[in-house]
């Protein structure tokens, strides 16, 4: 079983899209408030029926009903509002998030457990300390959503097919995100090759902004980002062992430990099977070492 909790737009579309790819037989959405995840799968249990596709999505407000989870996603907390920083979201979030995950430790010990609550990088972080579990167990969705983005204004800068196109984006899960046109490329021909720095740098402005673009323009994201939960755990049920940026803690890699933020893994069943570390240039490491002081200063006012 895969649980979800928090079902909400982004929690209801990582259902849906997981039911979709039918990455387990069973879905269970959870949510303090009443009625909510019942009813978003009741709606998700209508289309599938159409489709013919047999995956039972059940909707709960109680945590013991996560037990024997193979995968919890934590999508609950509070949403990012119209003109709001990911890091306005920190104090009310770091204690969703402890509650939420000490129920999973309690119920579902021996999960893997995905965060996607903002702000993602300390959230990650709260998620690590208080579930106690190893960190090949624990890592959060930031990345997949950056480069999802980053991807679409390769193609619009390039007019090459989507499906030629691979993307990277690493550091922080926010304004001081790092997409790195370097290690992005056209059916595998470097980025590079195709646009001038000064393309790539506005690509790159392009790709840190637009997240605020969406919510000004209809309040939130939500099918990027459910669409990128699916991608991850499509990674680990089909043991695809992609290399797909997520958010796990540093333990020495690319020079600090005692933080998380996102870098470069290899995903499979066992979780993360590998960390990549990116030979980066000196722009590059200075907008990921941004990253790192910004999501350490977040931790330092989080009581865990």
């Amino acid at each position: 079983m895969i649980t979800i909790i928090g079902s909400g737009k982004v929690g209801g579309d990582a259902a849906l899209f997981s039911a979709l790819k039918r990455l387990d037989d069973e879905i269970l959405l959870l949510d303090v408030v009443d009625g909510l995840p019942q009813g978003e799968a009741m709606d998700i249990n209508h289309m599938l029926s159409e489709q013919g596709i047999d995956v039972d999505v059940k909707g709960s407000n109680n945590f013991a009903d996560m037990e024997g989870s193979k995968i919890v996603v934590v999508v609950a907390g509070s949403g990012r509002k119209p003109g709001m920083t990911r890091m306005d979201l920190l104090k009310i979030n770091a204690k969703v998030v402890k509650s939420v995950v000490e129920n999973v430790k309690k119920y579902a010990n021996d999960s893997m457990l995905v965060p996607v609550t903002n702000p993602l990088d300390p959230m990650a972080y709260v998620a690590y300390k208080v579930s106690g579990f190893e960190r090949n167990r624990v890592f959060g969705m930031g990345g997949m959503l950056d480069l999802s983005r980053f991807r679409q204004f390769i193609h619009e800068a390039t007019g090459h097919s989507r499906d030629s196109i691979r993307a990277l984006v690493i550091g922080e899960h926010g304004e001081n995100m790092v997409p790195l046109p370097r290690f992005s490329s056209v059916s595998g021909i470097p980025l590079t090759s195709f646009l001038s720095k000064e393309k790539q740098d506005e690509l790159v402005q392009n790709t840190k902004q637009v997240a605020a673009k969406v919510i000004e323009l209809k309040g939130a994201t939500v099918h990027a980002p459910g669409n990128a939960i699916s991608a991850i755990l499509e990674s680990i049920v089909r043991d695809r062992k992609q290399v797909i940026p997520v958010t796990t803690y540093l333990d020495g890699e690319y020079g600090h430990s005692d933080v998380s933020i996102g870098i470069p893994a290899v995903i499979g069943k066992q979780g993360i099977e590998k960390i990549i570390e990116l030979d980066l240039n000196e722009e590059e490491k200075q907008s990921f070492d941004a990253g790192i002081k910004n999501v350490r200063e977040a931790i330092s006012q989080m009581e865990i």
